[in-house]
C-alpha cells in the first residue's frame, strides 16, 4: 500500500472536520465578559468607582493605609532562582478633589511609601548584605519613596473628551481591579549616552485588588471596607546590590490589604515606622507638587550623599 493511499481515510476525516467547523456560526465574546459579568461604569459614576479603588473613599483628606508582605527572588541565567529577601511595606495616602469646567469632577491621590528588606531566615531587617555573586558586603538601601503621587488628576471626562470608563471583573460578591504596569524609562543612575549603550529601567508591576461589590453598588457609600491585594513585580537587579553589568532579574510576589484603621497596622510594621520612618505614618499634604521618588532616585540620592561624605573626610 502506498503512503498516499494509507493516509486517505485520515485526510477525509480532516476535511469533514474542517467543513463542520466552518459551518459553526462565530460567537462574539466581550472583552470584559468571559468568565462572569463585568461591572462597567462610565462618566461620573466611573469617576466615583475609580476614586473608591484608588482612595477607598470619595472624601478628600482621609488617610488610607495599604500594607503588603512578600518574598523576593533573584533570577540569574544558568542557576536556580534564589529566595534572597522577604519584604514588608506600607503606602500611606490621601486624595484631593478637583473640579474642571470642561472635564467635570476629578481627584488626585497623594502618598508616600516604604518597603524594607528582611532576612528570610530570621525575619529581621537587613541593613548590610553579603552579595553571594560578588562576595562584597554592601549597605542595603530600603525603599523610602516620598512622594508617590498621581502626576495629574483624573476626571469624569478624559483628556480626549470621552467619558471616563472603568471595568472591574465580578465574581459573585467580589469585584477585582486588574492592571499591568509596564515600565520603561531612562535609568536615573545612567549617563547621557544610553540610547547608544542601553541602560533603560525595564520592569513590570502587576496588581490584582479585591473589593466587596456591595461597597460599589451602593451609591450612598462614600467609603469602602478593607480591600485585599496581590502584587507582583519583575525588574532588574537592585542598584544597591552593586552588580554592575551582570544580567539578572528580581521577581517579587506579595499580598496585603488596605484599611482606614491605623490600629490594623501590624505591631512589627508599626515598630519599623515609629523607629525608622515616623513621617510615613501620615501622607504628604494636599496639593503636594514634588516629583515622585523611586528606588532609583532614592539610591542616587544615597550614593551622592555617600560621595559627599567621602569628600569631606579628605
Amino acid at each position: 500500500m502506498s503512503i498516499a493511499t494509507s493516509h486517505r481515510p485520515f485526510l477525509r476525516l480532516a476535511l469533514q472536520a474542517t467543513a463542520w467547523l466552518l459551518s459553526v456560526p462565530a460567537v462574539a465574546f466581550a472583552a470584559d465578559d468571559f468568565l462572569g459579568p463585568a461591572a462597567v461604569r462610565e462618566g461620573a459614576e466611573a469617576l466615583v468607582w475609580n476614586m473608591k479603588t484608588t482612595c477607598g473613599t470619595t472624601e478628600q483628606g482621609v488617610t488610607r493605609f495599604g500594607m503588603w508582605e512578600g518574598r523576593m527572588y533573584s533570577r540569574i541565567a544558568g542557576e536556580k532562582d534564589r529566595h534572597i529577601f522577604d519584604v514588608v511595606g506600607i503606602n500611606t495616602r490621601q486624595c484631593e478633589r478637583h473640579k474642571d469646567p470642561v472635564r467635570g469632577d476629578g481627584y488626585r491621590s497623594i502618598s508616600r511609601e516604604i518597603m524594607v528588606y528582611l532576612d528570610p531566615a530570621t525575619g529581621e531587617i537587613i541593613d548590610q548584605w553579603k552579595n553571594p555573586w560578588t562576595g562584597e558586603t554592601v549597605e542595603v538601601v530600603h525603599v523610602a519613596n516620598d512622594p508617590v503621587n498621581m502626576r495629574e488628576p483624573r476626571f469624569a471626562i478624559g483628556a480626549d473628551g470621552k467619558p471616563a470608563r472603568i471595568a472591574l471583573r465580578q465574581y459573585d460578591d467580589l469585584l477585582v481591579d486588574v492592571s499591568e504596569v509596564p515600565l520603561f524609562y531612562t535609568n536615573p543612575l545612567a549617563g547621557d549616552y544610553q540610547d547608544y549603550v542601553g541602560g533603560q529601567y525595564h520592569a513590570m508591576e502587576i496588581f490584582n485588588t479585591f473589593y466587596r461589590a456591595a461597597d460599589f453598588m451602593d451609591a450612598k457609600k462614600t467609603r469602602i471596607s478593607e480591600s485585599r491585594i496581590s502584587w507582583q513585580r519583575i525588574s532588574k537587579l537592585l542598584p544597591w546590590m552593586r552588580m554592575g553589568d551582570r544580567q539578572g532579574l528580581m521577581i517579587f510576589n506579595a499580598t496585603g490589604y488596605s484599611t482606614f484603621d491605623r490600629k490594623r497596622i501590624p505591631p512589627k510594621l508599626m515598630q519599623i515606622l515609629q523607629t525608622r520612618y515616623p513621617q510615613y505614618l501620615e501622607p504628604p499634604p494636599l496639593g503636594d507638587p514634588r516629583p515622585n521618588g523611586t528606588t532609583w532616585t532614592v539610591t542616587k540620592q544615597w550614593i551622592d550623599a555617600q560621595r559627599a561624605k567621602a569628600k569631606e573626610k579628605k
